[in-house]
């Protein structure tokens, strides 16, 4: 949920269980290779416990496990298994919030106390839908207000309201002012989940439900709410509460903590089948998916709702990726979507170290599944 960036910018700037290849005979090669070494550094580092990629390119389809299910088991991660996706949740709500643009019902430039009047205080009236989906609104972050470690886990099942996220920094200064510079920031999403139920009439994950998750058949893909657990096949997730203290099972927790900025589930498939359908134009208006999608040259490699990010031979790929309690995750196409990967990790500790060689080691995944 809070180092959902910490990747994508270190870009710009013993092996596991290597079980169940889903790959056709004549496809494997020396990309293969890559990918399959690649993905056991993921898990040999022992900050990871299990790691699953699921790479297109073109017309076929490379499937690649490794660790396990469960911390020292030997139950394999489930190919159809399902996961907290953390940040990528924000690119389906940006989605809903820019439908919602074209059908003329939010302005992106208008300013957000349009629709939430009483959410924020006066000096933050110059923020704009916009700057929310952007992360350029100069808003603090709530999330240095959840509890961390040992707190956090015996208070994990507890109930958050979004309202109540945002009230505990809408009166904290603003860290710079509203569109002059940018920072990755949870809370713009929250509001952006409140906005969408303020102009529809239904909750955010209702809205992301009725418009994207069932029209794209997307099975195997929720808004959870305050359901704890993770439904059908999953592997598990752990944190670390203090240095000297082991893994805790963390797969259980009430998502409602990320609300709208990374409370969602979903499989691989799923997102390879969003991320397709929405950079595919299925989704949005060429006017609206040209404003989500970051541009060359830009400063901040974001658009509205998703990364631009780099690899070692040049290719444009966007992305998004989320980090939340026990799981990292992310999702990659090239433009042409000829190119794909969703790459899903359960952690061995949360929040993983700056330094951990799970960032290392999917960087390097995700370069053979583009350059390979």
């Amino acid at each position: 949920m809070r180092r959902t960036f910490r990747m994508l910018a270190a870009a710009v700037t013993a092996a596991a269980l290597a079980v169940g290849v889903g790959v056709p005979a004549a496809a494997a090669g020396s990309s293969d290779m890559a990918l399959r070494k690649a993905l056991d550094g993921v898990v040999a580092g022992g900050d990871a416990v299990g790691a699953r990629v699921l790479v297109t390119e073109h017309s076929r389809t490379v499937r690649l496990r490794a660790g396990s299910a469960t911390l020292g088991g030997r139950r394999p991660v489930p190919f159809e298994g399902r996961y907290r996706i953390g940040s990528v949740t924000k690119t389906f709500v940006a989605t809903v919030l820019l439908q919602l643009v074209a059908e003329g019902k939010v302005g992106l430039d208008e300013p957000v106390r349009r629709y939430l009047p009483d959410l924020l205080p006066a000096d933050k009236d110059a923020i704009t839908v916009r700057m929310l989906l952007h992360h350029s609104s100069g808003l603090a972050d709530y999330v240095s207000t959840i509890p961390k470690g040992a707190d956090f886990v015996r208070h994990r099942f507890d109930h958050y309201d979004a309202r109540e996220l945002v009230r505990r920094i809408a009166d904290r200064p603003l860290v710079f002012a509203p569109g002059t510079d940018w920072r990755y920031t949870n809370v713009n999403y929250v509001v952006a989940g409140l906005l969408i139920e303020a102009v529809t009439g239904r909750p955010w994950g209702a809205e992301v439900t009725g418009r994207v998750i069932r029209p794209l058949g997307l099975r195997a893909t929720g808004v959870p709410g305050d359901v704890t657990r993770v439904p059908g096949p999953h592997a598990h997730g752990y944190e670390r509460v203090s240095p000297a203290a082991g893994p805790v099972d963390i797969t259980e927790l009430n998502p409602t903590v990320a609300d709208a900025s990374g409370s969602m589930i979903s499989s691989d498939a799923d997102l390879d089948r969003f991320l397709t359908a929405l950079t595919g134009g299925r989704l949005l208006p060429a006017r609206q998916l040209a404003e989500l999608l970051p541009r060359d040259g830009d400063p901040v490699p974001y658009g509205l709702g998703i990364f631009r990010v780099p690899n070692s031979c040049g290719v444009t790929a966007w992305s998004h990726t989320g980090e939340i309690h026990g799981y990292y995750t992310l999702a990659l196409t090239t433009p042409d979507r000829s190119r794909r990967a969703v790459v899903s990790v359960t952690t061995a500790a949360y929040p993983l170290p700056d330094d951990s060689p799970v960032y290392a080691a999917v960087r390097k995944l995700t370069d053979a599944a583009l350059c390979g």
